[in-house]
């Protein structure tokens, strides 16, 4: 095939892998995140919005970010549960957090250290998930949003203050 010819053929699209099933290959390119997982993504990224601008105001800036981001409704009401909840109960949260956090006051805890710990208080208070995947999670947002240190400081505090609450 002479150089000319090959630009003048049609271009075939590569095949797509059939569904509900995964290639050996590149798990990653058809792993699918769960509604709760998006969800939680979601529910941080108003926490953390809200703790820069004003905690006070966590409701009607997540419905702000919810709107921005135009989430889907499974990911929303997911997230709404959860933002209710700090928005609800945050003093408590962060009072029973300090107690678990040594030497760290949460003022001082980066933006997204001090989200993902209070979202995770949040679910572990709401009781509706099992605590090792709660942890799993925040720790994985904690990595994913903030660095491989914040992931390990997030890990240590909540699985102290899951052994508080008595949950692990």
């Amino acid at each position: 095939m002479q150089d000319d010819a090959f630009w003048d053929t049609p271009v075939q699209e590569p095949l797509a892998p059939r569904a509900g099933r995964r290639s050996r290959g590149n798990r990653a390119a058809t792993k699918v995140e769960r509604v709760e997982t998006r969800g939680r993504a979601r529910a941080l990224q108003a926490l953390y919005a809200a703790d820069l601008r004003d905690l006070t105001q966590l409701r009607k800036i997540a419905t702000h970010v919810f709107d921005d981001l135009a989430v889907d409704p499974g990911e929303r009401q997911f997230a709404s549960r959860l933002v209710a909840t700090v928005a609800d109960k945050c003093a408590q949260l962060d009072a029973d957090l300090a107690q678990v956090t040594n030497n760290w006051r949460l003022e001082r805890l980066g933006a997204i250290e001090r989200s993902v710990l209070r979202l995770a208080a949040a679910e572990l208070d709401r009781n509706e998930t099992p605590v090792k995947v709660v942890l799993q999670e925040a720790v994985h947002l904690a990595e994913r949003y903030g660095t491989t240190r914040s992931a390990r400081f997030v890990n240590g505090v909540l699985d102290a203050y899951a052994r508080k609450l008595g949950r692990l």
